[in-house]
Order: C-alpha cells, then sequence, then structure tokens
C-alpha cells in the first residue's frame, strides 16, 4: 500500500466520534473504509486513494466513558479543497461502528501547509537580508512588501480563524487558509478565512454588523457551501471563482474579476433554480411514459437494485442501490432514466447528473438541486 509522504500532506480532517459500546481502533478505522464504499463514486474510493497514496495512514485515539467509547479521528489528504471536504462529510453519514451505534462529527479540516508558509515566509526575509545588495533593490523590495502581507495573517475569535483586516465594514468570507493567503498576496486585505466547509460561529455573529461576500471556489462544492452557509448566515453577496478553479489559485486579476461579478445572495440560488428549471424542460415525461416507469418501479420493489434504462426506457441493466454511484461513474453505459428502490441519495444524483442522465425515479430525493427530472413514486 503506498504511503502518503508527510511533504505532500494538505489537509488534515480532525472528527471526533462516540459509540455505545465497546470498541477498538480497527473497528473505527473499518467503519470508515467500509461505509463510504460507493457513497462518492470511484475517483473518490477511500481505498483506492490510500492505494494511491492520496490518503495518509488514519490515526484514532480511542477511550471509554462507562459504557461508551469516543474519541477522535485523524485523516490526513493530499487532494484539493472540495475532494476533502467530500470525505468529510462521508465519514459523517457513517451510523455504526463494529456492532455499535454511532455518532461521527467533523471538528475542523486544518490546512497543514499553514505552518510551512509561516516559516517560508521568515525564512526567505532572513536570507533576503543574507542577499542584500546583490539583487536590484526593487526586486527585494517587492518580494518583502508581499512577504509582509502574507505574515500579516492574524487569528480570529475562538477558532482561530485566518484573517487580514476585518476592521471595516465589508468583508470577504472564504473557505480556508490558503485562500485568505491568495487574497492577501493580490491586495486584498478585508478577507478571513471559515477552516473548512463548516460555518464557524464568529462568521455567523460577523455577519450581523458586517457586509458579506462569500467568495467561493468555481466547482460543485463551492455551490453546496455557499447554500449551506447563505442558509445560517446573513451573506449579502456571492462572488464564484471561474469554473473548475479554486480560489487559492486565482491570478491576482482573475480575482478582481470575480469580486466585481458578485450577485446578491438571493439572485444567485434564484438564477440556479430558474437554470435547473430550464434544463428539466429539454426532457418532459408523458403520461404513457410515466405509467411506464410505475410499472418498473413496482416490478424492482423489495429488490434494492435500480434500473438503468435507455432512450426508450427500455432496461440497459440492475446495480444495486448501495453501489450505484460509483457504478455510474465507471459505467460506459450512458442511462437516461435510472428507476431506484429506495432513496436516490446525493451521491446518486451528483453521479447521474455527471453522465447526462435525464430522469430519476424515485420514493425520496435526498436533494433536489440538480438538473435531472426527479420523479417521485
Amino acid at each position: 500500500m503506498a504511503k502518503i509522504s508527510p511533504v505532500s500532506i494538505k489537509y488534515m480532517i480532525h472528527a471526533n466520534f462516540s459509540a455505545e459500546g465497546a470498541l477498538e481502533k480497527p473497528d473505527v478505522i473499518g467503519a470508515i473504509f467500509g461505509q463510504t464504499e460507493g457513497l462518492l463514486g470511484a475517483e473518490l474510493e477511500m481505498r483506492e486513494l490510500q492505494k494511491e497514496g492520496k490518503i495518509g495512514r488514519i490515526e484514532v485515539d480511542l477511550h471509554k466513558e462507562g459504557k461508551k467509547t469516543v474519541g477522535v479521528i485523524k485523516i490526513p489528504t493530499a487532494v484539493d479543497q472540495s475532494e476533502t471536504t467530500l470525505i468529510a462529510a462521508a465519514i459523517e453519514t457513517i451510523e455504526r461502528i463494529g456492532p455499535c451505534d454511532s455518532q461521527i462529527e467533523v471538528e475542523r479540516i486544518e490546512d497543514v501547509r499553514g505552518s510551512k508558509r509561516d516559516y517560508i515566509v521568515e525564512r526567505a526575509k532572513k536570507l533576503m537580508q543574507e542577499i542584500h545588495g546583490k539583487t536590484d533593490s526593487r526586486e527585494i523590495s517587492t518580494e518583502i512588501k508581499e512577504s509582509a502581507k502574507i505574515a500579516g495573517i492574524k487569528e480570529y475569535g475562538d477558532g482561530k480563524l485566518p484573517a487580514g483586516d476585518i476592521s471595516g465594514k465589508e468583508l470577504i468570507v472564504v473557505e480556508g487558509r490558503a485562500d485568505v493567503v491568495n487574497l492577501l498576496r493580490n491586495g486584498v486585505n478585508n478577507v478571513i478565512g471559515m477552516n473548512g466547509t463548516k460555518l464557524p460561529d464568529e462568521i455567523r455573529e460577523l455577519g450581523k454588523e458586517k457586509e458579506i461576500t462569500l467568495f467561493v471556489d468555481g466547482d460543485r462544492g463551492g455551490k453546496l457551501i455557499a447554500q449551506n452557509v447563505v442558509e445560517n448566515a446573513d451573506v449579502k453577496y456571492i462572488a464564484v471563482a471561474p469554473d473548475g478553479k479554486e480560489v487559492e489559485e486565482l491570478a491576482g486579476k482573475e480575482i478582481l474579476m470575480a469580486l466585481r461579478k458578485k450577485i446578491p445572495a438571493r439572485e444567485f440560488f434564484s438564477k440556479k433554480e430558474e437554470q435547473r428549471s430550464e434544463r428539466k424542460k429539454e426532457f418532459e415525461l408523458g403520461t404513457d411514459e410515466k405509467d411506464k416507469l410505475r410499472k418498473i418501479e413496482n416490478e424492482n420493489k423489495g429488490s434494492g437494485k435500480a434500473v438503468l434504462l435507455d432512450n426508450s426506457l427500455n432496461e440497459i441493466k440492475k446495480v444495486s442501490v448501495k453501489t450505484l454511484a460509483s457504478s455510474l461513474s465507471r459505467s460506459r453505459d450512458k442511462p437516461t432514466a435510472i428507476v431506484i428502490d429506495g432513496t436516490a441519495t446525493t451521491p446518486i444524483i451528483i453521479s447521474a447528473e455527471e453522465i447526462g442522465t435525464k430522469v430519476i425515479a424515485a420514493k425520496n430525493f435526498a436533494t433536489t438541486d440538480t438538473s435531472i427530472k426527479l420523479m417521485s413514486l
């Protein structure tokens, strides 16, 4: 099994757990691998990520409290922010560890590169002093000014949130420390990071007195973070990085352009809803089609399977609902419709949307935030 190099670690997921009974460390690790299997698709299968060196050795520290077992979990990752947050969210869905009912809650996601950057900045300034006179003075001045900006990161509140100068009325909220560093480097100082996807109380309180612009990554993870923050804090505007890019990797011009294009939070979500509605109209179900889907569902009831259908609603094949999300990601088949025995989970809907599925028919839906037409059976 490949091991992750300490040098390549980007983030550390810190989680707490509690179980109603006696457990050992292998029980916890086994639950993490076993119960997240198939949730996030083939590309984020945790066993495979560890084999590829993208997830490091999972550390578990536990102890007994009466009849309960409580402890902490640490998962080092070398994947990007959105993938790390998806992994963190996935482990929170674990409801049993070994034979015991349990609960896992992610406390925070740490950007472990932050302390390295602080050291680099301080060491670079000392080295710059040593070579003073050997390099153009304007170049030295520029580099020292830039390093000073990064070194000027402060910690705010009990959560020690990374921040620049947040004394003004307007405030930009980003996801993590790397985002804060990049904005400071490019002259945007009124910024604070959430230290992960979970909304800190400090941001909620700042929203009561400041005009907040939420600046998120240009991917699905960024949109989901925006929805969570807006539902739980007073956010006036939302700015989004270009499609497929993260805030931490944007150049100065891209940052300013994205901030100029910010829109009111309400308008942001209403536009998304309009776009979803327009896409859903592209594939309409008539009475005959609906009747056929209901007939398929009735024949499939209780099987624990999902039926994949082509353009004519003829069966392509059947797949276990438990492995459906990962199966869709790997499969060469591109079903037009899927009939599910049970609930269409968020990973299933995301995977189906990525391969161009038009309709999902199921009893329940974990989310309606999709361009796919959802038919309740």
